[in-house]
């Protein structure tokens, strides 16, 4: 029995055990209490007045000596058959490692709130450390929350930051226009705000690469 804690104790679980039900030292049962063992097990002994109490922890199969072959196989095709591993899903692991992307944004407008769904907004941006969002309306309506975060909402096939002041939406672009140095100017519809949008030359690439795609 102490030999059998130790290995326990000192070995990685097993997926199956096969036991004898009477160890030198005592029956195999208080393993089971002690340790809280929850692997299937395949008990043999030359008793069957052992059975009930064998199919209470986890028992697979209960094997009278001297073992035959043929149910030492039924046994193993039981275990095989009750922990047969199940086919991977890939698409269902896949939706789940996909960071949820938000649908709509809650904004106030005086005393009244309204819903904005996503597809409605063309762009985000700051403006004096405030953060807006420019709706297919025309107009813009001040968020609570960073472009930072906003950033990691959206879905990013539709979705650019194209620099620390502006996220675009792919529709949204009316046109795009080689500007100076390398960079791009961005015409978004009905964007009548002074302030140019203007792609970060360290994001020229991608920019193109997330339009070609």
């Amino acid at each position: 029995m102490k030999k059998t804690v130790n290995w326990f104790q000192n070995n990685s679980k097993p997926d199956l055990i096969l036991m004898d039900i009477q160890l030198e030292d005592g029956l195999c049962f208080e393993l089971f209490e002690n340790l809280n063992i929850k692997i299937p097990v395949i008990f043999t002994t030359a008793f069957d007045e052992f059975t009930l109490k064998a199919f209470k922890v986890n028992s697979i199969d209960y094997l009278l000596k001297p073992v035959n072959p043929a149910e030492l196989k039924n046994a193993l095709d039981k275990y095989k058959a009750l922990h047969k591993p199940q086919p991977l899903n890939f698409e269902a692991i896949l939706e789940k490692l996909q960071p949820k992307t938000k649908e709509r944004f809650l904004i106030r407008i005086g005393d009244h709130y309204r819903s904005v769904p996503v597809t409605s907004i063309r762009c985000f941006y700051i403006r004096e450390r405030c953060n807006f969002l420019f709706a297919d309306t025309g107009k813009s309506y001040p968020i609570d929350q960073s472009l930072d975060k906003i950033e990691h909402m959206l879905e990013r096939t539709k979705f650019f930051r194209v620099n620390r002041n502006f996220i675009v939406q792919f529709n949204a672009i009316q046109d795009i226009i080689a500007y100076s140095s390398s960079r791009l100017k961005i015409i978004v519809y009905c964007w009548s705000d002074p302030e140019e949008i203007l792609v970060s030359r360290d994001r020229v690439s991608d920019f193109k690469a997330w339009m070609d795609r």
